[in-house]
Order: structure tokens, then C-alpha cells, then sequence
């Protein structure tokens, strides 16, 4: 067994490519490998690019892993930082459940209160919906996770919070929701001044981040810092993202470590530090990048 990206990302828009063909071909090329394909793992809306999947991808995606007894593990913790209007997110098992041909589809769906837009990354608890799973490897699962440390206290409170959220009329209904509507409000324009910001950095393209905390520009560089980094045996945004760092303590994720298409250098970042931070970062990014691009001109 092992794992490989089914998708990739395209050189004009960066996004990945969700078709029944593509599917099939990623499938085909597997096997002749020799891989023995097992589950298949989605994220909506998506990391590293922000994406929020249409209904429509989401149908072909859970007919494909249907068709070949593939169990579909859903990661949708992000399925509240949607920030483009005409987005909507789609969970996994509602269109499993209302599409022809899923009936026996295999899935399992995963949140979390440390990511996502509750986002208390230090307070660890999750959960894990199984559907259509044998009811031996609920057993099985179930023993595992007894068998490990549980959530702390925080965090099972988190968990009971989220999935059960005040409603309208109860005392802490208006509380919660005035601090769930600023924190989203907040992060939607971090998401629109970071994406804005590099686009107006001159050799940097970036699509807009339509849910999740994530952008993923794509970097032109010059010839010679693609030899440098031959030179060093990196990628060049490897060498790019070590520069960033040493230059401006920014730390980003070289693009080449996520399935990205050849030609393609780029990095992942995240728009999660304060406004007033991000905007300061902002400008950093642009300083870097042209003392970058000056030191190979």
C-alpha cells in the first residue's frame, strides 16, 4: 500500500483537476504501479489552495470511490471558513446519501475544534463520523481510541460546544454568535488583504482563498536562482521559502512538497496572524521578494 495525490494543480489557475476521467487515470497509473488502493483522502474546503468543492466534483468523487470499494476519509474541518458568496459547502455524506450509485459508498468524515473556525489549536478534540462502515471496525476503532489518552477536559468541552451550539433563545446564544460572526468576519478580510497583497507583488499570482486559512501563490523566479538551486540540490522554492525565512522570519511551506505540477514554484501560506500583523507581513513578502529576485537578476 502507499499513498499518492489523485489530482494536480493547474498551471493557469492552480486548481486541482476533479474529473471522471482524471480519477480514472490517477487509478489506472496506481495499479500499474503496483499500489493496492485502499481509501481515498479529500479535504473541503481544501488545504494547501483554499478551495471549496462544488457538489457537483463532490458527486464524481464519491461515484468513483463507490464504484471501486474505496473508503472515502473526509477531512471537513474547514466547513465553516467559506468566504466567497458563492461558495457552499457540501458535506461529503449529504451528497453520498442524495446521489445515485453511493448507496454503498464507505465513508468516514472527520472535524476538529483545533482547526477550522473555532481554531483552538492548543485544546485537542475531534470527532469521526463512520458510514456505511462495518460494524467490526466500529468495535475495532472504538478499542483503539480507548485504549489511548482522551481529550482533555478543555477540549471535550470544545467538541460538546461545537456540535452542539447554543441556539436562538438560550442564555448564551447572542454572546456565542456576535464572537463566532467577529472571528469570521476577521478572518474573511485577512483572506481578501493577503491574497490582494501578493497579487500586487510583481512575479507572484495567487487565486482567491474561498474557504480554509490558506493561499498558495505561484512565484516566477529568475533563471539564475533555478541554477542556485540545482547548484544546492533544492527545489527552488525550497531555496525561496529558507530565504524568506532568514530574511524576514516569515515561514512558509515550499509548494513542491504538495503534488503541485512540474514547472510550477510556489509556496503555501496561512492568513491567521492579527490583521495588523498580516499587513505588516504583507509588505515583507514584497521587500524579500525583490531583494530575491535582485540578488539572481
Amino acid at each position: 500500500m502507499g499513498a499518492r495525490q489523485v489530482g494536480y494543480y493547474l498551471d493557469e489557475e492552480n486548481k486541482w483537476s476533479i474529473t471522471e476521467d482524471e480519477l480514472e487515470l490517477r487509478r489506472t497509473d496506481a495499479e500499474k504501479d503496483g499500489l493496492d488502493i485502499r481509501a481515498f483522502t479529500l479535504i473541503n474546503p481544501g488545504n494547501p489552495t483554499g478551495q471549496v468543492l462544488s457538489r457537483e466534483e463532490l458527486e464524481i468523487i464519491c461515484r468513483f470511490c463507490s464504484k471501486y470499494d474505496i473508503v472515502l476519509l473526509a477531512d471537513e474541518v474547514y466547513q465553516k471558513n467559506i468566504y466567497v458568496d458563492t461558495k457552499e459547502f457540501f458535506s461529503a455524506r449529504k451528497v453520498a446519501i442524495e446521489t445515485s450509485g453511493c448507496e454503498n459508498l464507505q465513508l468516514i468524515s472527520f472535524h476538529s475544534t483545533s482547526k477550522g473556525l473555532i481554531g483552538e489549536c492548543g485544546r485537542r478534540g475531534g470527532s469521526m463520523e463512520l458510514h456505511n462502515i462495518d460494524p467490526y471496525v466500529h468495535t475495532q476503532l472504538y478499542k483503539l481510541a480507548s485504549s489511548g489518552l482522551c481529550s482533555g477536559v478543555s477540549g471535550q468541552m470544545m467538541m460538546s460546544l461545537m456540535v452542539r451550539p447554543p441556539l436562538p433563545g438560550e442564555e448564551s446564544y447572542e454572546l456565542f454568535a456576535k464572537e463566532e460572526s467577529a472571528i469570521f468576519e476577521s478572518l474573511k478580510r485577512r483572506a481578501v488583504s493577503l491574497v490582494k497583497g501578493l497579487n500586487e507583488i510583481d512575479g507572484m499570482t495567487c487565486n482567491a482563498s474561498e474557504g480554509a486559512m490558506y493561499a498558495f501563490p505561484r512565484v516566477e523566479l529568475p533563471q539564475k536562482a533555478l541554477e542556485e538551486a540545482r547548484k544546492r540540490n533544492q527545489t527552488p522554492d525550497t531555496m525561496y521559502a529558507l530565504s524568506l525565512l532568514e530574511e524576514t522570519g516569515i515561514c512558509v511551506v515550499p509548494a513542491s512538497g504538495f503534488g503541485q505540477k512540474e514547472g510550477r514554484i510556489g509556496f503555501r501560506t496561512t492568513f491567521l496572524p492579527p490583521e495588523d500583523e498580516l499587513n505588516d507581513a504583507i509588505l515583507e513578502f514584497k521587500r524579500h521578494h525583490e531583494l530575491f529576485c535582485k540578488m539572481y537578476s
